[in-house]
């Protein structure tokens, strides 16, 4: 099993102090500020172009903020140089949108790739052929698509690629998994299944989680609901702290033209009456 830097272990995992970045004129993050810790989860909603997906990508220093500083699993990288980061990089797992699967790769090469690659740039001895099938297999076992090996993306329905995706973001077990719209231009159903499999990563692993989404009821469900390892199913978390459900730690970002302007719980989320985070909550008022 891949060690994971030991600030990320059971404290932070990442902060943001301050961050802010321009295009030109355009705040892409204005003043953004907010810290996590291991295991628990941030759901991040707002508008198109709002800032949600440069929120992920300066996380991890894909873009470089103009001020402000970032801390990401225990290091800071507001001024690290890019070679610098791959391995600071191999502690996260990214979903991107629509699975973002090499065309030309088989399933298994897909879902090995972070394997190779993270250990060719920070020149650590890569795992033997042996290892990688083996944790392929699992991370494929995981999302229960372990028969689709020698396949090609194209081959697989929209919501298998999806769960392909979360078995290559997830196979160095990273501490912090990003996933970015997972559920995007997915019937119920499947989009169902992606939150269940991303609440079994969270509740097994106990990985720090950012989820991007248009859809409420995917922060819902990541906010309600753990995976319980003994049925197999997700099941309501508890509230007091007792059953076998146990608590989660969930909390809701909103952002507005690179502002966070909301930062706090369902039931906070639910409770505003501010206009554009109101639109954000599908629930009815009395």
């Amino acid at each position: 099993m891949p060690d994971a830097p030991p600030s990320a272990k059971s404290g932070e995992v990442l902060r943001f102090d301050d961050v802010s970045l321009h295009f030109d004129d355009t705040p892409a993050l204005d003043h953004v500020s907010f810290q996590m810790n291991a295991g628990e989860t941030r759901v991040v909603l707002g508008a198109a172009g709002s800032g949600k997906t440069m929120l992920l990508k300066t996380a991890i220093g894909l873009v470089k903020q103009d001020s402000g500083s970032i801390f990401l699993l225990g290091e800071d990288i507001s001024h690290r140089e890019e070679e610098e980061l791959y391995d600071i990089r191999g502690g996260v797992g990214i979903l991107f949108q629509e699975g973002g699967l090499f065309d030309s790769l088989t399933i298994a090469e897909n879902v090995a790739y972070p394997l190779v690659n993270r250990h060719s740039k920070d020149r650590n001895t890569p795992p033997d052929d042996a290892e990688i099938d083996r944790r392929v297999r699992e991370a494929l076992r995981f999302v229960e698509l372990e028969q689709t090996l020698d396949k090609y993306p194209s081959e697989l329905s929209g919501g298998m690629r999806r769960r392909v995706g979360i078995a290559r973001a997830a196979v160095t077990e990273p501490p912090l998994l990003l996933y970015d719209s997972p559920t995007a231009g997915l019937d119920p159903i499947t989009a169902y299944t992606i939150i269940s499999l991303i609440l079994k990563d969270r509740d097994l692993r106990n990985t720090a989680t950012i989820m991007v989404t248009h859809r409420y009821q995917d922060g819902h469900l990541m906010a309600n609901f753990r995976y319980n390892p003994n049925s197999g199913k997700i099941e309501p978390a508890s509230r007091n702290g007792t059953g076998s459900g146990g608590r989660v730690n969930t909390k809701y970002l909103v952002m507005n033209e690179g502002r966070l302007v909301f930062d706090g719980s369902e039931s906070e989320l639910i409770a505003t009456h501010d206009p554009y985070i109101s639109k954000f909550v599908k629930v009815r008022r009395s």
